[in-house]
Order: structure tokens, then C-alpha cells, then sequence
């Protein structure tokens, strides 16, 4: 669905879609259907069906050892979510709710931070959004009756005038000691020095260690207590230096992406807890965390989310774009912070797509698998000692993966040249097993999506091919979001360089495959 056209009609279908999300997420789990029942039945029918009357080439002599290594690949990827999946079970079920009624026993005693900083970007977003993205904050404000202060960094006086005007008809009867509203208008480009401005500000304020400081973008907007249950996890939690919450989507645009944004967070669910355990997290999500304002006061915590670069050996120094999140991430690391995951408050994301669906979905892999890659690099650096076995082994896999998940289509399609049955095969097994997968993924969604397990992969597929570009475009940058910027694309010499390493890596790649299975015969 498209965002309406009036911000009438986008406040009221926004109202509709929060009140269902809030709906689903009191039934705690995912509700299915008759039909869906059905459908999924009918569906492994045909699958066992396939398996049955197909013919089976999967251990003819030419194939047999093809089929042992997808198999290995197979089972060692399938371990690694199964591993993910009892993780997530424990801290849900072990975990969490020895953490949860701690802090909310000390809320209700009465702990409250001395003072909550919230510094929030905001660049051209539509009037209903931000609308709704403040009422919630100061709806919170008002009720839990904690003294804060409200940064908003803006690129134009367009975001400071909507929320001025919503602010004063809105927020009249909050006393000026309860909530203080501060704009800054960033004189640089990028979200980056706008968020390091936001914090100089906050200093310049006075803040004092022990406060708490949120970090959240300007399309975020608050769940049901998100300031109890988030802010309540600090007091009962001295160690405790960072988090971050769960999130939900609401997406204006094509159906297909909808699906799969929902996909995604459900997964980063199942990961979230899963790393949490760890007492670490593999990232600090820009729409929504929280820190220790002690953090606020470091002049090197401020200088890596507005100047943080990588120094590499084709591309030089390049300074990073987006990725602020896993910036703060990363800095928290290096200071062995203790950072955890908190399931139950739920932010909200608003996501509208007005240009192509799949150009937007290879983007967004773009931006997100290039902040990944680059962070990760020098996180793996630090070591497992420093960053936590668990996750460091998580940042590795990631690396990894990449190529594995290539391995079975590029062999499918070869060992087909020869046995043209042998793709079909592989397919029933592909949809068998992402239908398998996605019987996890229902476990942390709000709605059950028979979509997904094509989803699934080709998600999986796309994200591995754009990582591999991307591990040798580190400093090809684009941003639509934030005034569609750019970065990396004027150096002719080394992208040269870079698309020989990219054609020779994969060719030799595909070339390595095609031996493997008996399509090539080496040239001497």
C-alpha cells in the first residue's frame, strides 16, 4: 500500500495499523489461520510428494559427492540457526524474566533516572510521522514525570515548524522543568555531525554520569512504556551500559516489501536474544537505544560517531556515511561495555517507499551489509577475549556465510548442465528447508506470512551477493534517506582495481565449483 495522500488520511491509517500491530502483540504469538493451516498442509504434501515421484539424482555416482558437500554446507548453516534458535529460547524463558521483574520491582519502588537526555535526527520526514513520533515521547514524558530534555538536530526550519506547532498545542500543560525542547540546526551535512552536534549541546547542558541518554531517529516512534520498561533496566542493572530495543514495522509501499521488512525484524528478533545471552549485541540500533550518559562525556565517543573512518589498503582513509549505530556499537566494545536486548519494549519503525521496491531492498543490503562489513573488520580485530567469544565467533560466521550461501546455487546450476533433473531437486530442497526455517521464524512473528520461505531466500541470495560487492567497494556509500547522499564513487584508479579483484574473486570462485563437481577439467 502507498502512503495516502493527505496527512488527514495518513494519521488515521497510521492510528488503524498501530492499533492492529498493538492488538497482535498483546496475543503474544502469532495466530494461525484456518486457510493457513491448510495451505501449509497442503504445501508439505506436495513437497513430499515431489521427493517421492521425482527422480532422484541427488546420489547418482556423479553426483553423490556434490550432494554431501550441500549437504555439510546444509547441515552446518541449519546448526548455526538451531543454535540461534535455543539461544533465543533460553534468554526468553531462563533469562529475561528474572531481568524484567527486577527492574520493574525497582520502578515500581519508585527509581527514576536524575534526568533523561533524548537527541533525536530528523530531515524532511512527513508531518503525520513526526507528529506521532513526538506525541509518543511526550506522552511517556508526562506520565512517568521524568525531567528531560528533547534534542531534535533538523536540516531545515520545514521539521522545526511541525513540531514547534504540535509542541505548543500539544504539550501546554507540561511544566518547562518536566520537558525542555532544543532545536540545533546542523551547518554540515549528514546525520553524523548532527548527532555529534546534538551531544556537544548535551554537555554544554550540564549531564551528569549516572543520567540516561536515548539515541533514536526521527521516525521512531514509541510502543506502550517504552520509557519504564527500558530506563528501569539501568537502575537494576549497575553493569549495565547500553541497549537496545525490539521493532516493528509499518511499511507504505509494494506488498512483497512489506513482507519482507516483516521477515527481517522477525529474525532480528531470534538474534537479538539470542546474542543478548552473551551479554553483548551485534549492534545498537539507530531507531532506538539507550546509553549511560558517562558515555556522552567522552570526547572519543563523540568524535567516532561524527568522524569514524576505516583505513584500508586500496581505498586509503574514507570517512563512514551512515552506520552511527554500529559506531556507538563499536566504541562500547572497545570499553567491554555490557550491552543487552529488551524484548518486550517495542518501537515502531514507519517506512515509506516511494522509488522501485527492489532497487530500495538492494539499498538498503547496500548500506547495511557495507556498515557490517566495516565494522566488523576491525571488531574481529579486537578479539574474542574482548568482544565476547560468542559474538566475535558471529561476526566471523558472517564473513563466511557469505560465500556458503553461494556455494549451492552456483553448484545447482552447474552440476544441471549435466543433469538437468538434478536443479529440480534442488529446488524441492530449498523450498523444503526454507518452509522449515520459517516454522522458527513464526515464533517471533506478529503474523503468519506463507510468503516467506521464497522470501527467505532469496533474501538470503541477494544479501550474499551484495556483501561480496560490496567487501571490495568498502567505500561506495549511498543514502537515500538523508538527501541521497553519496560517497566513495570519484576514485576511478581504485575502483578499477576493485572490479578486477570482484571479476577474478568470483570467476575463480565459480571456476573452483565447476571443477568440484566435474563440468571443468583443469586446462593442463
Amino acid at each position: 500500500m502507498s502512503e495516502p495522500a493527505t496527512e488527514y488520511a495518513f494519521d488515521k491509517d497510521l492510528t488503524q495499523r498501530l492499533r492492529t500491530l498493538t492488538d497482535l502483540k498483546g496475543q503474544r504469538r502469532a495466530r494461525w489461520s484456518m486457510r493457513q493451516v491448510c495451505v501449509m498442509a497442503a504445501l508439505v504434501i506436495a513437497l513430499g510428494w515431489l521427493l517421492v515421484t521425482m527422480p532422484n539424482r541427488y546420489f547418482t555416482p556423479t553426483t553423490m559427492h556434490v550432494t554431501l558437500t550441500l549437504g555439510t554446507l546444509g547441515f552446518w548453516r541449519f546448526g548455526w540457526w538451531f543454535t540461534h534458535a535455543v539461544r533465543a529460547e533460553i534468554y526468553a524463558r531462563r533469562v529475561w524474566p528474572g531481568m524484567r521483574a527486577r527492574a520493574s520491582a525497582l520502578w515500581a519502588e519508585g527509581w527514576r533516572p536524575r534526568r533523561l537526555h533524548i537527541q533525536m535526527t530528523t530531515y524532511y520526514e512527513e508531518p503525520a510521522i513526526t507528529k506521532r513520533v513526538i506525541g509518543s515521547i511526550l506522552g511517556q514524558i508526562r506520565r512517568e514525570r521524568i525531567p528531560t530534555t528533547l534534542y531534535i538536530g533538523t536540516g531545515s526550519y520545514y521539521d522545526e515548524e511541525i513540531i514547534t506547532d504540535f509542541v505548543r498545542t500539544h504539550a501546554a500543560d507540561i511544566p518547562d522543568d518536566l520537558a525542555k525542547l532544543v532545536f540545533l540546526r546542523q551547518n554540515q551535512p549528514g546525520k553524523r555531525m548532527a548527532i555529534g552536534m546534538i551531544l556537544r549541546a548535551i554537555n554544554r547542558h550540564g549531564v551528569d554520569p549516572d543520567d540516561l541518554v536515548i539515541f533514536m531517529d526521527g521516525d521512531a516512534l514509541y510502543g506502550e512504556d517504552v520509557l519504564e520498561k527500558t530506563l528501569s533496566m539501568f537502575g537494576a542493572d549497575p553493569e549495565l551500559q547500553a541497549l537496545t530495543t525490539d521493532e516493528e514495522v509499518i511499511c507504505y509501499g509494494p506488498q512483497w516489501i512489506a513482507s519482507w521488512l516483516d521477515m527481517r525484524f522477525a529474525q532480528r528478533r531470534l538474534a537479538m536474544q539470542s546474542h543478548a545471552l552473551a551479554g553483548k549485541v551485534l549492534t545498537l540500533t539507530g531507531r532506538m537505544s539507550v546509553f549511560r550518559a558517562e558515555h556522552m562525556l567522552s570526547e572519543k565517543f563523540i568524535r567516532t560517531i561524527e568522524a569514524d573512518h576505516l583505513d584500508h589498503w586500496l581505498w586509503g582513509r574514507f570517512r563512514f556515511l551512515s552506520g552511527d549505530d554500529k559506531s556507538t556499537w563499536y566504541h562500547m566494545l572497545t570499553r567491554d561495555a555490557k550491552m543487552t536486548y529488551v524484548p518486550d519494549a517495542t518501537v515502531y519503525t514507519i517506512e515509506v517507499i516511494k522509488e522501485n521496491g527492489l532497487g530500495r531492498m538492494v539499498q538498503n543490503f547496500r548500506r547495511w551489509s557495507g556498515n557490517m562489513l566495516r565494522n566488523g573488520q576491525r571488531a574481529i580485530a579486537l578479539g574474542p577475549r574482548k568482544v565476547n567469544p560468542f559474538i566475535w565467533w558471529c561476526l566471523v560466521d558472517q564473513r563466511i556465510a557469505m560465500w556458503t550461501m553461494m556455494v549451492s546455487p552456483v553448484m545447482a546450476v552447474l552440476v544441471s548442465l549435466a543433469e538437468p533433473v538434478y536443479i529440480w531437486n534442488c529446488l524441492i530442497w530449498i523450498l523444503f528447508s526454507r518452509v522449515l526455517l520459517c516454522l522458527f521464524l513464526f515464533r517471533y512473528s506478529l503474523r503468519i506470512d506463507l510468503s516467506w520461505p521464497v522470501i527467505l531466500y532469496l533474501n538470503q541470495v541477494i544479501n550474499a551477493s551484495v556483501k561480496i560487492f560490496m567487501i571490495f567497494h568498502l567505500s561506495k556509500q549511498k543514502w537515500s534517506n538523508r538527501g541521497n547522499q553519496s560517497a566513495g564513487d570519484g576514485q576511478r584508479l581504485q575502483g578499477y582495481v576493485a572490479k578486477f579483484q570482484l571479476v577474478t574473486t568470483v570467476t575463480g570462485f565459480v571456476y573452483g565449483l565447476a571443477l568440484y563437481s566435474g563440468v571443468a577439467d583443469l586446462p593442463f
